[in-house]
């Protein structure tokens, strides 16, 4: 993790890009998109899939092989103050690693805890369990509770949305701007300027990439119509997309927003803030617990010295036979653990075990392959294994 902000040029860096993994509205691919932005002078790019980070290590891979800086960002469903069952919308970009997992552990409750009408749905009271200091909030545009208040005359109902979000995100909360081509686009823009200036929140320009090239649009929504169970020649059925969706160029957005400069150079200042470093090809497992006093290869020879004896019990019913082999199975098994030791993968073996064991006990069944990591690390399956 890097605490520094490398000064990036006078450009515009894309904050907004639904790629491939974004199953139901996204089919731009992590490669073609980061080459777009290299081949335009585009020192960052962000990838903001919705509601999830599949595609996140993917993207990195491919931005930093490109010298494209790479953020991390996610379109995120939160709960609305004007529907309970229908939520908002609000766009998270990662400041750092405390950020990155502060996000992973905001999407995982929303998944697991939260889900209404198939939505993970962010609440805000995990900002307070979970932390949000290493986040930066973008308000959403159109799809937001602040834009929608905005869009019924409700000014007051949109101060209260914006400075709910000021209360977990103060000096990281921007209002978002966006021409994508849809009617109340300008409308809402200006909207938007005036509650920023009122509250005195700076404002950053985005555009919401579904599809790389404008050619694509008609097979993004193709796409669209299979994920909603529409017909494309449908003339009543929503249309929630534009031509305007594809990947602009720097130059491009330079244009469109012309007349608010600020917002463009806040797309930059945002990419300044955003710098997150993934260790990539380096296993990383989880911190598997071990009785008081007690390593990793301590326990793992523990248990596996457990199962020998549960192991010889079941082969050999007569003691004295079982007493008569038993060094031979001893050897074994001291190799095996100090090969598994010697390797490095104690904790590896451990977390098989535990979830093999787990699945015995549930279900009855599991793998051959899995039955003899089992029972190398001292579960229970005989059935599975025979010297």
């Amino acid at each position: 993790m890097t605490n520094s902000s490398p000064t990036l040029p006078s450009t515009f860096v894309h904050l907004r890009m639904h790629t491939e993994f974004s199953v139901l509205d996204g089919m731009v691919r992590v490669g073609e998109a980061v080459k777009a932005a290299a081949g335009c002078g585009m020192p960052a790019l962000a990838i903001s899939d919705l509601s999830n980070l599949f595609g996140l290590i993917k993207f990195y891979g491919k931005a930093r092989g490109a010298g494209v800086k790479p953020i991390a960002a996610c379109d995120v469903w939160i709960e609305s103050d004007r529907d309970e069952e229908q939520p908002a919308r609000v766009l998270l970009l990662v400041q750092n690693h405390k950020g990155y997992l502060q996000l992973c552990e905001l999407l995982s409750r929303a998944f697991l805890r939260n889900q209404k009408r198939g939505k993970a749905t962010l609440k805000f009271e995990w900002f307070d369990e979970v932390g949000c200091d290493g986040l930066i909030a973008v308000s959403g545009f159109a799809n937001s509770d602040v834009g929608q208040f905005l869009l019924g005359g409700n000014m007051a109902r949109a101060e209260d949305s914006a400075r709910k979000f000021l209360k977990y995100f103060e000096g990281r909360y921007y209002i978002e701007l966006q021409r994508d081509g849809s009617t109340q686009a300008e409308n809402l823009v200006n909207l938007s300027c005036q509650l920023a200036a009122k509250l005195q929140l700076p404002v950053v320009a985005t555009h919401p990439i579904q599809f790389l090239k404008p050619e694509d649009f008609r097979a993004h929504e193709a796409r669209v119509c299979i994920a909603q169970g529409e017909i494309l020649s449908n003339p009543r059925r929503p249309r929630r997309f534009t031509e305007q969706q594809y990947f602009k160029t720097a130059q491009e957005m330079a244009e469109l927003f012309a007349d608010i400069p600020s917002a463009i150079r806040n797309s930059i200042r945002i990419a300044q803030r955003c710098n997150l470093t993934l260790e990539l090809g380096k296993p990383k497992l989880p911190a598997f617990p071990t009785p008081d006093g007690m390593t990793l290869d301590d326990y793992l020879v523990h248990l596996s010295k457990e199962g020998l004896e549960k192991r010889l019990a079941h082969l050999f019913p007569n003691i004295e036979e079982r007493e008569k082999m038993r060094p031979e199975y001893e050897a074994r098994l001291k190799i095996e653990c100090d090969t598994i030791i010697g390797m490095g993968f104690p904790g590896y073996f451990l977390i098989v075990q535990d979830f093999i064991n787990w699945g015995e006990k549930k279900w009855r069944a599991c793998g051959p392959r899995a039955g003899v990591w089992c029972r190398l690390a001292g579960g229970v399956c005989p059935r599975h294994y025979r010297p």
